[in-house]
């Protein structure tokens, strides 16, 4: 029985570039480096021995053309455990100059990022299940919100 996603592996331009990205904008501490060939990464509050590998394959590597012109992987999501842990990581994303999408999904509220390779990926916090209704089978995007919805369940809080 599957339990979840243990880690990911990508293979980037320089992974020595996307360690020092995932470390200074997501907090991700490095676990095994071996310079010029490849870094495995653990997220800050993770209980795994590495959540994401990368392996250099050199600076004449084309873009990825998945979903264009290739099949391939689309995203990978990073779950944060608060709204405003989500608000504190935006404003490190925007800083960095990664950040290119906000969505409100309704079971969860989304950043959207790309790494220094252009590769995307999503910071989300996942809603409560208790607040997901009819959304819980819906495939919603909306603009998102952020200081709205902090509000939005500080009040829903207070009234539990």
């Amino acid at each position: 029985m599957i339990t979840g996603l243990n880690h990911a592996v990508l293979y980037v331009r320089d992974a020595r570039r996307q360690q020092q990205f995932y470390a200074d904008v997501l907090g991700f501490e490095t676990i095994i480096d071996e310079p010029g060939q490849f870094v495995f990464m653990r997220a800050p509050a993770s209980e795994n021995h590495h959540d994401i590998a990368f392996f250099s394959i050199g600076d004449g590597a084309e873009p990825s053309s998945a979903g264009r012109r290739s099949v391939g992987m689309y995203h990978i999501a990073w779950e944060v455990p608060t709204l405003d842990e989500l608000v504190a990581i935006r404003q490190r994303l925007v800083e960095a100059g990664a950040l290119y999408g906000e969505s409100d999904h309704g079971a969860n509220k989304s950043l959207y990022a790309k790494d220094p390779d252009g590769l995307e990926f999503e910071v989300m916090w996942l809603v409560p299940a208790e607040h997901w209704g009819d959304e819980e089978n819906e495939a919603i995007i909306r603009p998102l919100d952020l200081t709205q919805e902090q509000r939005r369940f500080a009040a829903l809080a207070a009234d539990d």
